[in-house]
């Protein structure tokens, strides 16, 4: 590493303990790697949302991008900070998740609906304006956004798929899709 990539590699390991998962491919631009550090540490961090729906955008982007290092890294703290266990089972089987909180569930359903169709419904966007105000929307979009970045480059770059982790998603071994169900058993 160039003095440059040392010196963010040192602040990053000061910031989240060490240097791991995408910021070993983030450092190779180390312009790159800054702004991507900074936009991360706001949206899990910093921004208007409660813990529990940052950890929920992560959740389903990682989801939407089959991002396993990033669930893995995340699942528990998700169910930590209050996600229930069946809506993070439902995520993972690409099933509609049902949250008992109505805010929560309008959360979801925003989130879900611009992964999905790249597009939010009025009735969507109108619920989930009146929990999270305009404020909270955007954090939303900004947190989908960089968790989005972050499965790509997850996923191209094929981060350690921590050896000791179950894979979390049904249809996903290795960096492959699995096409159908004697090739999930023999996986």
């Amino acid at each position: 590493m160039d003095q440059r990539q040392k010196e963010l590699a040192a602040r990053i390991a000061g910031r989240r303990g060490a240097v791991r998962g995408p910021f070993r491919v983030w450092l190779h631009s180390p312009e790159m790697c800054e702004r991507a550090e900074s936009l991360g540490a706001f949206a899990r961090f910093d921004c208007s949302l409660p813990k529990h729906l940052r950890e929920l955008t992560l959740l389903m982007a990682a989801r939407n991008w089959d991002a396993q290092y990033s669930w893995n890294a995340h699942v528990h703290q998700a169910i930590e900070a209050g996600i229930p266990q069946a809506a993070v089972k439902a995520i993972a089987e690409k099933r509609e998740a049902v949250f008992a909180d109505e805010a929560d569930q309008a959360f979801y359903q925003f989130c879900r609906e611009i992964l999905e169709e790249h597009f939010v419904t009025d009735a969507t966007f109108a619920q989930a304006l009146e929990h999270f105000g305009s404020k909270g929307l955007v954090d939303t979009i900004g947190a989908l956004g960089n968790f989005t970045m972050l499965g790509m480059c997850l996923n191209t770059f094929q981060v350690d798929l921590q050896a000791d982790k179950e894979p979390p998603f049904p249809d996903i071994r290795g960096y492959g899709r699995v096409t159908d169900a004697a090739d999930r058993t023999s996986a």
